[in-house]
């Protein structure tokens, strides 16, 4: 049986979303809920205006 050499990755989508959610973590850390619905209000609006 043959061994595939293995070739190296172009995109990691698995370490891209662990680096997202590290990157939310640290933002948020800390904030109350109030500051928590503003904070994912702004990130909802900015998705949806494609800004």
């Amino acid at each position: 049986m043959k061994t595939k050499e293995k070739k190296e990755k172009e995109f990691d989508a698995i370490k891209m979303t662990r680096d997202i959610k590290e990157k939310i973590s640290r933002e948020i850390e800390g904030m109350n809920l109030d500051e928590l619905q503003a904070y994912f209000a702004e990130k909802r609006a900015k998705l949806y205006s494609g800004s």
